[in-house]
């Protein structure tokens, strides 16, 4: 008879801030016609897509922001 024995561990989700991780980027969409802007690490290059795209669709006056911002599990105390 094999007798297995399990150990519980606490992990923790937090911003991945380690050298090796993606990076965080933004983007920002047109709720009017879900069009949107390339992402990018700089908020500004987004932003202004939104006033080009507003030049082009006057009517297109709502917009959301997308921050993608990569998360990990770090290990804690085993239980």
């Amino acid at each position: 008879m094999t007798r297995v024995t399990f150990r519980l561990r606490e992990f923790r989700l937090v911003p991945d801030t380690e050298p090796d991780a993606e990076p965080v980027t933004f983007t920002m969409q047109c709720a009017v016609c879900d069009q949107t802007a390339s992402p990018h690490t700089s908020q500004s290059v987004p932003h202004n897509w939104v006033t080009r795209h507003l030049k082009e669709n006057p009517e297109h006056l709502t917009y959301r922001e997308i921050i993608t911002r990569p998360y990990r599990f770090e290990p804690g105390a085993w239980l």
